[in-house]
């Protein structure tokens, strides 16, 4: 079965998240995801927020930027959720935008090389592990968590290009890929996941979950247009759509043939009424995805 989720994006005002995570809560929506953008709104804080308000929502972070973060505070973070809400709380993490990063004075000169050591060290930390690494820029001395979480806890990598796609089918628990990726994409990503996966002789599951920029009402598709010129990104490149609920549905449905496990539902950056999102996905789209 695939998942179903949508975005709650941060450039609605942190006090709106209360009323539409309990509202994805009773409406049955599985699965809400936040988001870490520099300099809108914190990703732990916004989920530890939304777990507490809801009962059985899952809550995603997608993604935390690893340069902004000390992995063991990342590691403290993570198992603190999990033991509140066991099982409830996914976090994911990756490069974060190059231009933010260097805004901030936390640009790595190599990403792929912090984020590989990050992975390593953020997920023995979350396994109950006592590390000690000296890396390129993870230093770890005899650290370990007090209150590990109590059951595994699974860590996504945000990835993009083949490099950090075939880093995170070795170092990470699942993929989150942007809505930028076309089902096509989606299956290059799954090959190169799979190849970091044989590398390193990994065989457990490894969960991919794609954005679906989604617009849905008047003038969905102008908007969709929009949004995606926006982004930059290509508009020939089959992503995104624009319809209603039985189109959105062939949409999801096209991710997950193509190797999606769960698709969050990414609504316009103009979308003018985010609790009809919610009530659209929870009671339209998903009883039309099997």
């Amino acid at each position: 079965m695939t998942a179903l989720g949508a975005v709650f994006r941060p450039q609605l005002p942190p006090e709106r998240l209360r009323a539409i995570a309990r509202l994805a809560d009773d409406c049955g929506l599985e699965e809400l995801w936040l988001w870490e953008d520099c300099f809108l709104e914190g990703g732990i804080s916004a989920a530890s927020a939304a777990l507490a308000w809801t009962e059985r929502l899952r809550v995603g972070v997608g993604l935390l930027p690893v340069p902004l973060r000390n992995v063991a505070v990342t590691a403290m973070e993570t198992a603190t959720l999990d033991r509140l809400f066991p099982g409830r709380a996914v976090v994911g993490v990756g490069h974060g935008v190059q231009e933010w990063m260097g805004q901030v004075g936390a640009r790595a000169e190599s990403p792929l090389t912090l984020l590989r050591e990050y992975l390593d060290a953020l997920r023995a930390l979350l396994r109950g592990e006592r590390v000690t690494t000296d890396g390129r820029y993870v230093t770890l001395d005899r650290v370990a968590l007090d209150w590990p979480p109590a059951d595994a806890v699974r860590v996504l990598a945000g990835a993009t290009g083949p490099r950090s796609l075939r880093l995170s089918g070795e170092a990470a628990d699942g993929t989150i890929l942007t809505a930028a990726t076309s089902p096509e994409g989606v299956r290059q990503a799954r090959r190169l996941i799979d190849e970091g996966r044989e590398s390193a002789g990994r065989t457990g599951p490894h969960e991919v979950v794609v954005y679906l920029h989604t617009a849905t009402g008047p003038d969905a598709a102008a908007r969709l247009r929009a949004e995606i010129e926006a982004n930059g990104e290509d508009p020939a490149v089959e992503h995104g759509v624009a319809g209603d609920a039985a189109e959105v549905a062939k949409a999801v449905r096209r991710l997950a043939d193509a190797g999606a496990d769960t698709v969050i539902l990414q609504p316009t950056a103009d979308e003018s009424d985010p609790e009809g999102f919610i009530r659209f996905a929870a009671g339209e789209v998903r009883p039309l995805v099997p």
